[in-house]
């Protein structure tokens, strides 16, 4: 079943506004200040870092529960940076700092797995075209 989500956009760049949904309860408003000012408001690299954490830390949580150490919480931070590149915004880095609360696991069996979360989950794939995401883990 496909994932769904709606985006509008209303007048011009520098004075319009932008809504969007996502699911039943994700909604928010986005406007050029809240994406490349630090304004207050929503911008898409926030919804692709919530994307991107939720989906690694879903996947961590299942390699986890499969390897027989079911996490008690796997928490993802994940910050995306946008740049211009030869004058276009691009999404430059992705950065994940995941702490995960896993009982009979060393710290080292925590990173192997993260490692592979962060190669295999569709979000990850799906952004292989940004040039750096780093991945830095550790047990609570």
């Amino acid at each position: 079943m496909p994932a769904r989500a709606t985006a509008e956009w209303k007048g011009d760049i520098p004075h319009g506004s932008g809504t969007f949904t996502a699911g039943d309860t994700i909604s928010g408003g986005f406007t050029y200040k809240s994406r490349f000012e630090d304004g207050p408001g929503s911008n898409p690299e926030q919804l692709i870092g919530a994307a991107h954490a939720s989906c690694f830390s879903m996947a961590l949580s299942s390699i986890l529960a499969e390897a027989g150490t079911p996490p008690e919480s796997v928490h993802t931070d994940a910050a995306v940076t946008l740049r211009l590149v030869d004058g276009t915004p691009t999404i430059t880095k992705i950065d994940l700092v995941t702490v995960g609360k896993v009982p009979g696991i060393d710290e080292a069996q925590f990173v192997e797995h993260a490692e592979a979360a962060k190669a295999g989950c569709p979000v990850s794939r799906a952004l292989a075209s940004v040039p750096e995401i780093t991945l830095k883990a550790s047990l609570a």
